[in-house]
């Protein structure tokens, strides 16, 4: 099914469309890379029943580094590495991916402050080579405990593939990881270091935390709104965490990490973005809130995928599938399309409606499985 010729006009026929009204079966014509409206033709491109779907947007994934560290000990090329983490993403239905890249160091990958310039060019290079099935687009990580981030956001807060910043604090103790022994306990395991080194390493990250971590903050949130980039409070443990986040004119949380902070964020009239695979798992990894409990209050407005890119297909569809929770298929598909791409300011795709971008999904499901059977991107298959 596989043709990557460009093509002005298009017609997919026999599929069930999923949009924002419900699921219609028919056809879709595409005309110049844009959707040009529903037909009952029968003489497309015939998806066999198929669901279809808009191309699934993502607002933040870290997998580019399951690519560019194959090994704790191995840097990869940059170009060849996003290459191959754009074939996992594509193959998952995500047409649009924002890669979430460190802006500063962390405790663990020191490294981060010497690659994210050289990962960006290569970045640029791909998406000027067309080396990208998938459209790739910038999600900046900041962490505020390493002085450095400052200078490193000022330099590309204001690159035209930057879309996101994300404030973050990984600090033990706090946030993603209240139980202080237990990050120490996996950090000490992951960097093959010993009790009293890893103590040492932890001591100086509380102290650059302690003196710098304000300074690094108010920097981040006052170059990201300079530069006109939407920001994002990571990792909302507390109510004082999400009144934080609003003082400083923050209107996205994501990923918090407990019910009372999801409520503050809504009750403030925050956008809420919670993690695909801790829906998919059916829990967080790091004992933190079941983001199943958050959509069944209706404190969920889009999923990202966080370490796992196909998490967000497996997802809608599971949840449309879970009599438990109140989302039909096209208010699930919603979650991971429509959704983060207004988060994103992409207003012209996420939709199978007229004049959008044809940035679209074939879904077929195998044992109640969803399996990508193809993928177009502005009306050119791709996968």
């Amino acid at each position: 099914m596989f043709d990557d010729r460009p093509t002005a006009s298009l017609t997919l026929s026999n599929a069930r469309i999923v949009t924002a009204d419900g699921i219609a079966e028919g056809g879709l014509r595409i005309e110049n890379g844009r959707i040009a409206g529903r037909t009952q033709a029968a003489d497309g491109l015939d998806l066999g029943g198929a669901f279809l779907i808009p191309g699934i947007v993502d607002l933040h994934t870290d997998h580019v580094e399951r690519h560019t560290h194959p090994r704790s000990s191995v840097l990869w090329p940059f170009l060849p590495a996003l290459m191959a983490h754009d074939a996992v993403v594509i193959s998952g239905g995500t047409t649009t991916v924002l890669d979430s890249l460190s802006v500063g160091a962390t405790i663990r990958r020191p490294e981060r402050r010497e690659i994210l310039e050289p990962l960006i060019a290569a970045l640029d290079e791909g998406q000027r080579h067309g080396a990208f099935r998938a459209e790739h687009l910038l999600h900046l990580r900041c962490e505020i405990t390493d002085p450095a981030t400052m200078a490193l956001l000022d330099a590309t807060a204001s690159h035209p593939l930057t879309r996101l910043v994300s404030v973050m604090d990984h600090t033990p103790g706090d946030r993603q990881s209240p139980d202080v022994e237990r990050w120490f306990a996996h950090m000490i395991h992951d960097m093959e270091v010993d009790e009293r080194t890893g103590r040492e390493m932890m001591d100086d990250l509380f102290e650059r935390a302690r003196a710098r971590g304000a300074e690094v903050r108010a920097h981040v949130v006052r170059s990201a709104t300079t530069a006109g980039v939407t920001i994002m409070s990571h990792d909302d443990r507390s109510e004082a965490h999400v009144d934080q986040a609003v003082a400083e004119g923050i209107h996205v949380s994501e990923f918090p990490t407990t019910v009372s902070a999801a409520r503050r964020a809504r009750m403030a009239g925050m956008t809420i973005v919670a993690g695909a695979p801790n829906y998919v798992r059916g829990g967080s990894q790091s004992g933190n809130v079941a983001v199943a409990e958050l959509i069944a209050e209706g404190l969920v407005d889009a999923l990202a995928s966080d370490y796992v890119p196909r998490s967000l297909l497996d997802a809608a569809f599971r949840l449309a599938a879970d009599t438990a929770l109140p989302h039909d298929l096209p208010a699930a598909v919603a979650l991971v399309t429509d959704a983060p791409a207004r988060i994103a300011g992409l207003t012209d795709r996420g939709r199978i409606a007229e004049g959008l971008r044809a940035d679209l999904v074939a879904v077929r499901l195998s044992g109640g499985q969803p399996v990508v059977q193809a993928a177009w991107r502005e009306g050119r298959q791709v996968y």
